[in-house]
């Protein structure tokens, strides 16, 4: 492996991050494991950032990438492409989106590039509301907007972002108030914001759960709070919902439905879990707002018949198997676990999430103070106790994030909390 890594360091980015302190290269996976160059064998809590939805080397995915390759692999859109529309109706009709239209890209960051575009051509303006702590991709426009600091390389960008509270409910000014003063507060600080702009706002784009941000997230309804407000405006709402879509969090099959009171959002962006590991992203929005573009358009890789038909089949597996069901159960248990574990363990701060999505805020014991260096030693040590997991956070990447597979059974929830709990108590 270390061959390996000066090659990798040779060749790639300086920038472009490595997990743990002697990378580990990753040959095969199946079900909710994957294996190493060298044979051993890890429970992945992390699922390639979100992106194994289902399984590893999912047998229907795999038969379905197979039989699609051996017909045809690439056409682009200027050709009519029976997986893509078969994929774009079930997408439209699980988005709740009155009388949708979907457009398919090949990541996430480029599904949020595209819904501004939507957005600013819609409403004629470059002006962008956006939650702090945020991510929303790596592209130039959407670096503009992220909130995160750790994930925000450049100050220059062809957007006017402004930053409203809202995304993290016990950090910040509004930490000690109830969900009902929080959500009032944020209301406020949102009209706040409004009253400082001149001319008009196109829409606001938010995550209902912060992903990269560490898992956070706002008391239930307050975006449909925030919705009263941007209807009243004419303002867009853009759900990101690239890492909390398709019943990850269990209560509901989209995040934004957590927050549902005024109706769904204008535009939704979606990407990571559909393809299992295929690279598919997109947006769906109402047919007034993504016949807004008045030029043609094409996607050469977006909507591809390879990644189309992994994602019919993946879809299917996870609405014949009720996935959303099992990270619901399996998710609420290895809360509970995980909370009590956090609770005898002097440098959590915090266990948050939903479902299969977990984070775990480290800091140093009897403070509010980030420990990013015990967070590091933590993922460290439940590495080689054969557990992977993730990091994230907006304050210097101290929280731990769990995202398994959506397929993730009683028993192996029990025994990753029992390796992270291990992990835990060695720092």
């Amino acid at each position: 492996m270390t061959d390996l890594h000066s090659r990798h360091q040779a060749v790639l980015p300086e920038w472009l991050a490595l997990y743990y302190q002697n990378p580990i290269e990753l040959t095969h996976g199946e079900g909710r494991h994957v294996w190493d160059a060298e044979g051993r064998k890890y429970l992945d809590f992390f699922g390639g950032i979100l992106t194994t939805m289902t399984a590893h080397a999912l047998p229907e995915v795999t038969k379905a990438v197979t039989e699609q390759a051996s017909r045809l692999i690439h056409s682009s859109t200027l050709y009519l492409n029976r997986p893509m529309i078969d994929l774009a109706e079930r997408v439209a009709h699980l988005s709740g989106i009155p009388d949708a239209r979907v457009f398919f890209t090949t990541s996430g960051t480029e599904a949020n590039d595209t819904a501004l575009m939507l957005a600013t051509t819609y409403r004629r303006s470059n002006q962008l509301l956006a939650m702090r702590n945020s991510y929303h991709g790596r592209s130039f426009s959407t670096v503009g907007l992220t909130g995160n600091r750790n994930w925000s390389p450049t100050s220059l960008s062809p957007l006017q972002t402004l930053y409203v509270h809202g995304g993290v409910r016990y950090r910040g000014p509004f930490a000690h108030l109830s969900d009902a003063q929080f959500i009032e507060a944020c209301v406020a600080d949102l009209e706040d914001v409004l009253g400082q702009t001149r001319g008009q706002v196109a829409a606001l784009i938010a995550e209902p759960i912060q992903g990269v941000g560490g898992f956070t997230s706002p008391p239930d309804g307050l975006y449909a709070a925030f919705r009263e407000v941007l209807t009243r405006e004419g303002i867009l709402w853009i759900a990101d919902e690239v890492q909390t879509g398709w019943g990850r969090t269990g209560d509901h099959f989209w995040g934004w439905q957590a927050h549902a009171e005024n109706g769904p959002p204008d535009i939704m962006t979606f990407a990571k879990g559909i393809g299992n590991g295929m690279s598919i992203g997109g947006v769906v929005a109402r047919s007034e707002v993504m016949n807004c573009i008045d030029s043609g358009s094409i996607s050469t890789f977006g909507g591809s018949p390879i990644t189309m038909a992994a994602g019919l089949a993946n879809l299917s597996y996870l609405l014949e198997h009720d996935l959303q069901g099992n990270s619901r159960r399996v998710g609420g248990l290895l809360l509970e676990r995980l909370r009590a574990i956090g609770a005898a363990t002097p440098c959590v701060r915090e266990v948050r999430g939903r479902g299969l999505m977990a984070g775990i805020e480290i800091v140093r014991p009897g403070t509010d103070q980030a420990w990013p260096q015990a967070a590091g030693q933590v993922q460290e040590a439940a590495r080689e106790g054969g557990l992977l997991l993730g990091k994230g956070g907006g304050h210097n990447t101290s929280v731990l994030r769990i995202a398994p597979p959506l397929s993730l059974t009683v028993a192996e929830a029990e025994e990753g909390a029992a390796v992270l709990e291990r992990a835990l108590r060695s720092v």
